[in-house]
């Protein structure tokens, strides 16, 4: 299974009864180990988790910290989650920036980006 189909598996988990919106991200960690994540809305949207952040988390917690690239799709139907790019928002950004370098792969469905292209400035505490 490629690193979309597993994001796409993962999109199926969504629950998202107020956007419609699933998306699904698969996270490939250096040891080669895939964990996944789906978004889970909240009638809080400030609740919400997004997939990008709960594929990282998951990993974290089983102590995985080097991660090799992201897969992320998402929209209201299957087709439209393989055609048009589901580029992740800038929390789940700065929590890849918090682990990964600025050129980690992000695989969208029109093909593969850097962190840095979305990212190009990351926030930073001052020393």
């Amino acid at each position: 299974m490629t690193l979309i189909e597993s994001a796409l598996s993962a999109r199926k988990q969504a629950y998202s009864p107020y956007s419609n919106f699933m998306v699904g991200a698969a996270l490939r960690c250096n040891d080669g180990s895939i964990f996944t994540g789906c978004n889970i809305e909240n009638k809080s949207y400030s609740l919400t988790i997004c997939a990008e952040r709960n594929a990282i988390f998951q990993a974290i917690a089983k102590g995985n910290r080097d991660f090799k690239s992201i897969a992320i799709v998402g929209g209201a139907d299957e087709f439209t989650a393989k055609t048009i790019p589901c580029i992740p928002c800038g929390a789940c950004l700065q929590v890849l920036a918090e682990f990964c370098k600025p050129d980690f792969p992000i695989l969208l469905a029109d093909g593969v980006h850097l962190l840095k292209e979305f990212l190009p400035v990351l926030f930073n505490l001052p020393e």
